[in-house]
């Protein structure tokens, strides 16, 4: 999933002197406005930021003032086995409560391997939208490369997946012992906090769209992963009627269309089979389940492209 086209790296032969003056830290104004960041978990180590009952993720939430969520057990980031943990609030509560999680698994790497090595080098794996890798990188690599010179981290973004159909994340990994981890997170965050397209994905849904193509569901395999507490946590599922003649149309070609309405709506769609049809009707079943608002995005969409089809077939 990775390629040297998009990688940077720091280099172990590289000076180890940070150059004045540090890229600039975001302003007071800037600093007090809500932003997030989004990395992986294996999931096995999920439990322990989790802890029992949720004693760990609720104290860290308390110490640092920043909410933490996680994907819901199964639910994986594409490609891999790992969780999504989602640290949001302002800037300086996402850094304290990202080093609280961080400093959690680092202590659980020492007492599962019995490392003599104080600071061990381990990596941590950012998800960034594909459109703020840019702001990232910078021109020819310049703003990257300023960024693993005054963290010391090594820094390596991978290229687009294509996949996963409307997969627009990409994996920035960081390499390196913490102190060096989390200033290299610090300036990330503050490159992406300049980002508005970074802050309108904020609430983007954690659950990818997966494709069950035997039954035709689309959309995540369990819920939207907010914490469980939250008052989203609430589902609903509904079942409209489509014409035969239009869910063609509705589906697209290989599931696109239907997989977008999913991935931008944060609903889980089904489709009926051929032949299976409302009673008394010759339209389809389609079943939307999720919280009343995915549902309600999710279903506009579907009657979007449903009018789209009747006036096709008029012309």
């Amino acid at each position: 999933m990775e390629s040297n086209e998009s990688s940077y790296m720091s280099s172990p032969e590289g000076t180890r002197r940070r150059s004045p003056p540090p890229p600039k830290s975001p302003t007071s104004d800037s600093a007090e406005k809500q932003t997030y960041i989004r990395f992986l978990v294996s999931n096995a180590a999920a439990g322990s930021v989790i802890g029992k009952g949720g004693s760990t993720i609720t104290d860290f939430q308390s110490q640092s003032g920043a909410r933490i969520q996680l994907s819901r057990n199964q639910e994986f980031f594409p490609g891999t086995t790992d969780r999504i943990i989602m640290i949001s609030g302002t800037f300086d509560d996402v850094l304290k409560a990202m080093e609280l999680v961080l400093g959690k698994l680092l202590s659980e790497l020492h007492s599962e391997e019995g490392s003599d090595i104080e600071q061990p080098r381990t990596r941590v794996r950012l998800i960034v939208p594909n459109s703020s890798c840019g702001g990232i990188i910078g021109k020819g690599g310049s703003t990257i490369k300023s960024f693993i010179e005054d963290s010391q981290a090594g820094i390596k973004i991978s290229p687009q997946d294509n996949n996963f159909y409307g997969f627009s994340d990409r994996l920035v990994t960081l390499t390196g012992i913490l102190d060096e981890q989390m200033r290299a997170i610090e300036l990330i965050l503050s490159k992406l906090s300049e980002d508005s397209h970074y802050h309108q994905t904020m609430n983007t849904p954690f659950a990818y769209p997966v494709v069950a193509y035997n039954s035709m569901s689309y959309g995540p395999s369990a819920a939207v992963g907010k914490f469980q507490n939250n008052k989203e946590d609430h589902f609903d599922s509904i079942t409209i009627g489509v014409s035969d003649s239009h869910i063609g149309l509705v589906v697209g070609r290989g599931g696109r269309n239907i997989m977008e309405i999913s991935q931008v709506s944060g609903a889980k769609i089904k489709v009926s089979d051929r032949g299976d049809f409302m009673t008394g009707t010759t339209d389809r079943k389609v079943t939307i389940s999720g919280p009343p608002r995915a549902i309600n995005t999710a279903e506009s969409m579907i009657m979007q492209k449903v009018a789209y089809a009747a006036e096709k077939a008029m012309d």
